[in-house]
């Protein structure tokens, strides 16, 4: 069966700033999808991860469906309208445009969306993060695909061994390069190490003929031209059989990594994996991503389990605590904050910045010699060196050596 699974989230409002969403504002998004389910999708699940809301349905639209993404925009909208009776901070914050044109994408909602042959045995990963951008996903999908040291499936599983093909994109361009395991590999890496501009799009086997993976991609201050939020992505991975264990793309999580976002999306902290439906950190807003686990048959959803909600993982959670505080410590000053070109999407960064730049002047020239340094290095001297430069420089050699036996003399009487 030909199944599209679709995943679109938003932050449409949340308590008392960037928190989670009312219980009233997630009713309401959910009763407007079950009333237009009908006859347009064969499933759907409704949760959020910090203040962000995701829908993820299945259908048989295939991807980019106007009428599915029309049904989330809407679903959206109405909650917004929620969110703004509450008095909700961010109402609508992710709904950049104020018409819906045909498809969410490039109007502030996250997508990621993946159209399957279904296995006997469909089970795949949803990974939705907030206070971060779509590069958060970079390092654990290097792990999953790329580094045997965090998956032995690589080096087990025929198809895995055989390599996948990464899309990588340019979120600055919308450019998609495809890059072919292992032959590209220098390549892939020389992008993932920005994950500022070269996020993973998807994942393809290595005869590209499966999908295994899809993330949202979308720079919400490439659409506004300023800063309204972070990006909060969301990622579809399938798992098992051919492609990698469902363990073994979770435990690509499992050493929380410095990743690009936290309050006001200024700043670089660990990415923190969380229970699902769990709520936007107080302590500085640490960058959470959860994991819902599902299985599916004929487009019918069972679950999601909570792959992060094991005991185990509170290990992991102190770890991105621990390392959250370290770079805390270091205040304002980069590597703590993000760099210029980040920070300059923030209209009050640029206004101190543009301050600043009216107070730099040239330096004045004055007309005394600059003194020359030498390196010390080029005219190191040992100590008897030393010493007849004293000599040279006491103006008097023989009464220097008069007076320093003088002293030896009476030295010696004393003792």
């Amino acid at each position: 069966m030909r199944v599209t699974l679709s995943a679109i989230k938003a932050d449409i409002g949340a308590i008392g700033g960037h928190t989670r969403p009312s219980d009233e504002l997630i009713d309401t998004v959910k009763n407007h999808v079950a009333n237009k389910a009908r006859n347009l999708l064969i499933d759907y699940y409704i949760g959020y991860s910090g203040d962000d809301i995701h829908i993820i349905m299945t259908h048989t639209h295939g991807i980019e469906n106007e009428k599915i993404h029309k049904l989330a925009w809407d679903a959206f909208k109405e909650g917004t309208e929620i969110a703004k009776e509450q008095g909700l901070y961010g109402a609508g914050q992710d709904l950049l445009k104020d018409a819906f044109s045909g498809n969410v994408k490039g109007m502030g909602p996250g997508v990621a969306e993946i159209e399957m042959e279904e296995r006997p045995s469909e089970v795949f990963c949803i990974f939705a993060a907030d206070k971060t951008e779509p590069g958060a996903f970079n390092l654990p999908l290097w792990r999953t695909f790329i580094d045997a040291r965090s998956n032995t499936g690589l080096l087990i599983n025929e198809n895995l061994a055989a390599g996948v093909i990464f899309r990588l994109m340019d979120v600055m361009s919308g450019k998609v390069a495809n890059l072919k395991m292992w032959e590209d590999k220098a390549e892939l890496e020389a992008g993932l190490m920005y994950p500022g501009r070269y996020v993973v799009h998807s994942v393809m086997s290595s005869d590209g003929k499966e999908q295994i993976v899809s993330a949202s991609t979308d720079r919400l201050h490439n659409i506004a031209g300023t800063y309204v939020g972070k990006d909060d992505p969301i990622a579809i991975v399938r798992t098992q059989k051919n492609f990698p264990a469902t363990e073994e793309v979770g435990s690509a999580f499992n050493d929380p990594h410095f990743v690009a976002g936290n309050t006001r999306g200024s700043h670089h902290m660990p990415l923190m994996p969380v229970k699902i439906n769990s709520a936007a950190s107080l302590n500085y807003s640490i960058p959470l991503v959860c994991c819902l686990v599902f299985s599916m048959h004929n487009g019918k959803l069972t679950g999601p389990h909570d792959g992060f909600g094991t005991v185990d993982w509170d290990l992991q959670r102190m770890w991105a605590a621990e390392r959250a505080m370290i770079m805390r410590k270091q205040g304002f000053i980069h590597p703590a904050t993000l760099v210029p070109d980040e920070l300059e999407y923030n209209k009050g960064y640029e206004a101190r910045m543009a301050k600043l730049n009216e107070k730099f002047r040239d330096l004045e020239k004055s007309g005394k010699v600059t003194p020359k340094i030498t390196s010390r290095s080029s005219n190191r001297k040992g100590g008897r060196s030393i010493i007849q430069e004293e000599k040279q420089y006491s103006g008097n050699h023989s009464s220097f050596n008069t007076k320093s036996k003088l002293k030896s003399k009476i030295e010696s009487k004393l003792k």
